[in-house]
């Protein structure tokens, strides 16, 4: 072994130590200045307001100002993007939702990130359960009824969704295929003008988030007939989950996680983690949500990367029967 070589070795392990201990220096003393969310959706709707409140809480718990960035564009691949190509110091985080993560990847084989290999998992935060309703005049008065009707008369039936390759119309699928049900998809540009559509009888059935359908449950203009989510709503206890009525596996919910840069310090991800806990836990949180009808679910890196997984196991077949272009 010659001199020149253990030299080399020498050096070689001082420069790797001086960037732990750089990288060390950056975790403890993150974050120093304002630190980006990036929302890769437009303002509005469920998901816009509560990462907005996780940003306020998140300021006063860290110290420093966390600021909420609308990038919409390209059926949130510029906002993911925009992350997976930022450095990953703790300073760009993404407002991390099934559309990035898991359509994405299924429907776009020019896509310009990795979802798998570009983005580590922080946390989830809050999930907005879907909530699977009709219009009065249909003749169904719960959840066995619709499947034993629209089975009986095959697409007779319409189920409204948010758009085309979204959560709703996924779900919807996925409940066909469970239910051996016979709905026919009919896309709206976004959640709101889905509800409008049920509600003036132009299509029969919601798929669409609790959100925009809470004030028409209670003034009696839609009936509801299940939840989506793996528990029942806080804000309706009385309505069943699908599960719950023969159907288990069965999950039909908007999630809602932050993901960091792939590479991000570890101390980094740990105590942005720790911090999402005390701010979704708060009492503000918790009012946030139930006027939302949404639910304050927390899971750390690992349940939560968990989670995606299983949501790309259960809805990549359904994406790819439906051969869905990019939205």
């Amino acid at each position: 072994m010659t001199v020149s070589f253990i030299l080399k070795g020498v050096r070689f392990a001082l420069v790797l130590m001086c960037a732990m201990t750089l990288l060390l220096g950056h975790a403890q003393t993150w974050p120093d200045k304002t630190v980006r969310i990036i929302n890769p959706y437009s303002p509005g709707g469920p998901s816009d307001a509560i990462v907005r409140m996780l940003a306020e809480g998140l300021s006063s718990e860290l110290g420093q100002r966390f600021m909420v960035e609308n990038k919409p564009g390209g059926g949130t691949v510029i906002g993911a993007n925009l992350v997976a190509k930022s450095p990953p110091d703790g300073y760009t985080l993404l407002l991390a939702t099934v559309a990035p993560l898991v359509v994405q990847p299924v429907i776009n084989s020019s896509l310009p990130y990795d979802a798998k290999k570009d983005f580590q998992l922080v946390g989830m935060f809050a999930t907005v359960p879907n909530l699977i309703s009709v219009h009065p005049s249909v003749p169904v008065n719960n959840l066995n009824e619709l499947i034993a009707y629209s089975i009986k008369n095959p697409n007779k039936l319409n189920y409204a969704s948010a758009g085309t390759g979204s959560g709703p119309h996924l779900s919807g699928e996925l409940f066909n295929r469970m239910t051996g049900s016979k709905l026919s998809h009919v896309p709206f540009g976004g959640a709101a003008p889905a509800v409008m559509a049920v509600l003036s009888g132009q299509v029969e059935v919601s798929f669409v988030n609790i959100t925009p359908q809470i004030a028409h449950v209670k003034a009696g203009k839609l009936r509801p007939l299940a939840m989506g989510s793996t528990k029942r709503s806080t804000l309706f206890p009385d309505v069943p989950t699908v599960a719950e009525l023969g159907f288990p596996g069965f999950v039909s919910e908007s999630w809602n996680g932050l993901a960091v840069p792939n590479g991000t310090p570890l101390a980094i991800v740990d105590k942005l983690y720790k911090a999402i806990e005390k701010v979704m836990f708060s009492t503000k949180a918790q009012e946030l949500l139930m006027s939302l009808g949404a639910e304050s679910t927390v899971m750390g890196p690992e349940a939560f990367t968990n989670y995606v997984k299983n949501d790309e196991r259960q809805l990549t077949p359904i994406i790819k029967s439906l051969s869905l272009s990019n939205f």
